[in-house]
């Protein structure tokens, strides 16, 4: 293999406090052969999502929305007050426990089958079918980072969360 005279052994990129430090030393060193340097901006910042329900922190047989453990099943939308849900174990569904999500009218529902994925039958969810909302069904942590997801978004959504004893 070949050795270049004047190449260097390394070349560092000094941890910019700016994005334009970033831009400068990337064009005084672009003509450079040697020069490989991947620039990645990534900015980050706090969301205040305060009047929206965020789901903060979940685990098994809990989660927190807005820093407040619930250890029960729960319905949850980002502007309508968390509500529990009456269901102690994913073969307790009923049809009736999906109608109540219809007067909310969201663009879809995430259903948190539990700790594994586990899917409703097609009768549990017909009504809200028929109005052409969708289900999409995930274990409990999917379903708990997905809404999250979708929230942020702006999207109409809401999860109902099964939390089994």
């Amino acid at each position: 293999m070949a050795r270049f005279r004047n190449a260097p052994k390394e070349r560092v990129c000094p941890v910019p406090d700016r994005c334009a430090q970033t831009a400068l030393f990337a064009a005084a060193n672009a003509g450079s052969p040697f020069f490989l340097l991947r620039i990645i901006v990534l900015k980050l910042h706090q969301e205040s999502s305060n009047a929206l329900n965020t789901i903060t922190s979940y685990g098994d047989g809990f989660v927190a929305i807005n820093l407040e453990r619930h250890e029960g099943s729960v319905i949850v939308m980002p502007e309508i007050p968390v509500a529990a849900w009456p269901v102690a174990s994913f073969d307790a569904l009923t049809p009736e426990h999906f109608d109540a999500l219809v007067e909310a009218a969201p663009e879809v529902v995430i259903f948190g089958s539990g700790s594994r994925l586990r899917f409703p039958h097609p009768r549990l969810t017909a009504q809200l079918a028929k109005r052409r909302i969708g289900v999409e069904t995930m274990d409990f942590g999917a379903a708990c980072r997905t809404y999250n997801i979708l929230m942020s978004e702006g999207r109409r959504v809401a999860a109902a969360l099964l939390i089994e004893a």
